[in-house]
């Protein structure tokens, strides 16, 4: 994918003229001090466990803007229905969507919906976008941050990173991308496991409040193997972490080593990586696991400048080393 739209996609839409706008390849884009993203989701199936499409649609986006570090203040919500499709399930979706929208405290303000013929698309596609505003803690956070080092930026992207800071992940992975696929080819783990989605800026305020962090990103497809790859490549450092540190389910860990699936490379919507400067840490981590999406969040790693650059490299249990690759395609697809 990345390939793709570095060959295809971004060569047509070079020269934005935002600092960081889509050449950038992060969360959001910044325009003018507005954060901005859109997302199109067609996982299926349309229901699963812990969740549904409507549910996807609105965190997948809030959680773009937040790990940025913007206040999310709105979503358009574009939906484009197949002929015939069920009523029931509609206004099932539909009722998540609110419930969604309503825990994350960011309101549906506009948006487009189109009927089209049968089979010209499989029951229901939703696009979100989302805007936000930068966060009101961002100055104090970045202020902490800045008296340890000099920053690349003053958002949260992905070229932040840099040599010591310490990494932190908020909470299990693999739940949903493991929960949906188990869901959908009736593997017999329906009963155990659940998508994680859910809106995550509470949680970054909580993480802003306890100043310095200084780089954010939530661990969607790829997972969190393919999040810390991004980290590496685009800050130009290298990373370590432990695979004893990683929180995973036992659940989540069974069926994975059924279906020969690396957890850590199976995607989450409800989880996020945190860069930190060193000394505040500990205290990033307690304000995390203050809220229920965050309980089972760890301190996995740092960034080593002992590490090859644009490398991640695992810490195994049993002691070895290896190096942790991004998924060269996506181990479960249509999860989001």
């Amino acid at each position: 994918m990345q390939d793709f739209l570095k060959e295809h996609v971004l060569k047509f839409l070079e020269g934005s003229g935002q600092k960081l706008g889509v050449e950038a390849l992060d969360d959001s884009a910044v325009v003018k001090n507005i954060v901005f993203t859109t997302d199109s989701h067609t996982p299926k199936p349309l229901f699963f466990p812990g969740g549904d499409v409507g549910s996807l649609s609105v965190c997948g986006t809030v959680n773009d803007l937040a790990v940025m570090g913007a206040e999310p203040i709105g979503l358009g919500l574009g939906m484009v229905l197949e002929e015939g499709f069920s009523l029931s399930d509609f206004e099932r979706i539909m009722k998540s969507i609110k419930t969604s929208s309503g825990k994350a405290n960011v309101p549906i303000v506009t948006g487009d919906t189109k009927v089209v013929e049968r089979g010209a698309v499989e029951g229901i596609i939703i696009n979100t976008s989302g805007i936000g505003m930068r966060h009101h803690l961002m100055e104090g956070n970045l202020e902490t941050a800045r008296y340890v080092r000099k920053l690349k930026h003053d958002w949260l992207t992905d070229t932040n990173a840099a040599a010591g800071d310490v990494i932190i992940v908020t909470g299990t992975v693999g739940d949903h991308g493991l929960a949906l696929m188990s869901h959908r080819e009736g593997y017999g783990f329906e009963s155990t496991l659940e998508s994680d989605v859910a809106p995550l800026n509470h949680l970054m305020t909580k993480a802003l409040g306890a100043r310095g962090v200084v780089s954010a990103k939530d661990c969607t497809r790829g997972g969190l193997a393919n999040a810390l790859n991004e980290w590496a490549d685009k800050s130009d450092v290298g990373i370590v972490v432990q695979e004893d540190a990683i929180p995973v389910r036992k659940e989540v860990r069974a069926a994975a080593d059924m279906l020969g699936i690396d957890p850590f490379e199976v995607g989450n919507e409800g989880k996020a990586i945190l860069a930190v400067v060193p000394g505040n840490a500990e205290k990033v981590l307690e304000a995390v696991r203050s809220v229920p999406e965050g309980t089972n969040a760890a301190i996995i790693g740092k960034v080593d400048d002992g590490i090859k650059k644009g490398m991640v490299v695992l810490e195994t249990s049993v002691g070895g080393r290896r190096v942790m690759e991004s998924p060269i395609g996506d181990p479960v697809p249509r999860i989001c």
